[in-house]
């Protein structure tokens, strides 16, 4: 997508609204626990302050029902002043007579944080007075959350139709590296896709299947392409609704698309009955046992995709290959990170807990880039457009 960006327009001295997503996730005391969304944006607000702006970012938190205390952005006003090395002041709302007192304040080069934006309704609405206010308080728009792109909200997308909006870096680099994956990617192209559900990525399934050398099905949602091939799947996940879906896609990708050949089974729950009461096994995908579930890739299947992995040009990577919070069932998709780390491709990784497993198991450094935004990152892969995207200016 060919939008301007910060560095094709005047912003010297100017007051910027910039929409930053500081959706970070904290503890139940409220300490920021990841602050990758955080640093994520601060090339964009580090540039925008050194020429000299008066920076008015605006964020959400979390789904606050109005004003909400526990969604505070307090301690993100914290951490950013920490990682800026000055003080980025809390304004105690989004719009009105305190939050045009705390802009009018602002001097050159520093820079505002406002309150949670979704304190208020009329944000989620798009709604065109809010939009309005949100507006009145700069003279430009820069739009740096691409985690939140996919949404048609008055800070994302309404801003945008009153202020000239242009892209920070954070969301030009989204976009550089999402959109030459689809459109020019270096071969082989190969797409890894898990996570819980099929319905969930069906759109992306549907864009994938006509652009990949290679499309792998782990996680979760590969026991319903299993299911629809036949196959015994014991108590594992199914998504009975899109069986039909799955041997439709079997059918027209033919042996493009790589299953599990076997698995890790669980007698237990980890999340309701903890990890230390789940026995596992290793089980043929074919012959999962009636009273076990699937929760991993098998050693077998992990070979094989990793051989895959390691010969491909551009990895693009969607969802776990099991329940990888819990150690026993984290193999299959550590395997799979690791296989990218080493492989020398573009790798790709599509937000949400693909990004989460990856930070964790310490081979982020190694990839070539890891979105901030999982439902953004899947719509855009999907082929969908991007409100928030859509509404800055084009080249």
């Amino acid at each position: 997508m060919n939008k301007k960006t910060i560095q094709d327009i005047e912003v010297h001295g100017k007051k910027v609204l910039c929409r930053v997503d500081f959706n970070v996730p904290q503890d139940e005391n409220g300490a920021i626990t990841d602050d990758t969304r955080i640093r994520a944006a601060l090339p964009t607000i580090q540039y925008l302050l050194q020429q000299g702006t008066r920076l008015i970012l605006v964020s959400h938190l979390g789904r606050p029902k109005g004003i909400t205390p526990k969604y505070t952005l307090a301690p993100v006003a914290v951490r950013l002043s920490q990682l800026l090395g000055q003080q980025v002041p809390l304004a105690p709302t989004s719009i009105g007579p305190e939050a045009e007192a705390a802009a009018a304040a602002l001097e050159n080069g520093h820079a505002l944080l406002l309150e949670n934006v979704r304190y208020y309704p009329e944000e989620e609405k798009n709604d065109a007075e809010f939009a309005r206010k949100l507006a009145s308080l700069a003279e430009l728009y820069v739009n740096d959350a691409f985690g939140t792109a996919h949404r048609a909200h008055a800070s994302t997308e309404g801003v945008a139709h009153l202020l000239p909006g242009v892209a920070g870096f954070l969301m030009q680099k989204e976009l550089d590296y999402l959109g030459s994956a689809l459109e020019n990617p270096k071969r082989p192209f190969v797409a890894i896709l898990g996570g819980a559900k099929v319905k969930d990525k069906i759109g992306v399934i549907r864009q994938l299947l006509e652009r990949v050398d290679t499309l792998i099905i782990g996680g979760g949602m590969a026991y319903t392409f299993l299911k629809a091939k036949g196959y015994e799947i014991g108590k594992s996940l199914l998504d009975e609704s899109n069986l039909e879906f799955c041997s439709e896609v079997m059918q027209s990708a033919g042996d493009r698309l790589l299953l599990p050949v076997d698995v890790i089974t669980t007698d237990h729950n980890p999340f309701a009955d903890g990890e230390a009461a789940c026995n596992t096994a290793v089980c043929a995908a074919d012959a999962i046992p009636a009273d076990l579930e699937g929760a991993d890739i098998g050693p077998a299947t992990i070979q094989r995709f990793s051989s895959v992995v390691k010969q491909a040009g551009t990895v693009v990577w969607n969802g776990p290959m099991g329940i990888f919070e819990f150690a026993k069932f984290a193999e299959g998709t550590r395997a799979v990170a690791k296989a990218l780390a080493e492989s020398g491709a573009v790798s790709i990784i599509g937000g949400g807990d693909s990004a989460a497993a990856v930070q964790q198991m310490g081979f982020a450094d190694a990839m070539s880039h890891i979105s901030t935004g999982g439902g953004a990152s899947l719509e855009f892969l999907e082929g969908k457009s991007l409100p928030g995207v859509e509404a800055l200016q084009e080249k």
